[in-house]
């Protein structure tokens, strides 16, 4: 077997119909794409979404509200969760992003806001982005500290 008497196995390759080369092929004049019509035309490309003219899902369906694009998320984490840490010897006095990133309760990216689920009975000095009114002060109840990053 040599480079110029190489081909390809047996039923590999299909032969295509060579379109649009005359009327001699079977397959010239309107080349399969039929007569008029958008289809028919070159440069033709259908919209995503497209349903042949009807009103297309996306136009039926009523749109409402408002999404506002400056919306800060924030990773909520609730007091009986540090509560919880605490008694576990997660967490020693002192909470803070890294801590939090330790121990899988927020990404590095996340901002974080402490929820006032639960009671909290360690005094733990804690810094992060938020809190909630009642998480400040069962913190603050607690004998630990609250500060905004």
């Amino acid at each position: 077997m040599q480079l110029n008497n190489l081909q390809p196995s047996k039923g590999s390759v299909k032969a295509g119909k060579r379109i649009g080369r005359g009327e001699g092929s079977g397959k010239g004049g309107t080349a399969t794409r039929g007569h008029k019509g958008a289809k028919s035309r070159s440069g033709y490309s259908r919209k995503i979404g497209f349903e042949g003219g009807q009103m297309p899902l996306q136009r039926r369906v009523p749109k409402f509200g408002f999404k506002n694009i400056n919306r800060k998320e924030y990773q909520g984490i609730n007091l009986d969760k540090l509560q919880e840490l605490v008694d576990s010897g997660k967490i020693k006095d002192t909470v803070d992003l890294s801590v939090l990133i330790e121990n899988r309760l927020a990404g590095k990216n996340d901002l974080v806001k402490i929820l006032g689920r639960g009671e909290l009975k360690a005094k733990l000095n804690i810094k992060v982005h938020k809190y909630t009114a009642t998480a400040k002060a069962a913190i603050e109840n607690a004998g630990g500290t609250a500060e905004t990053i």
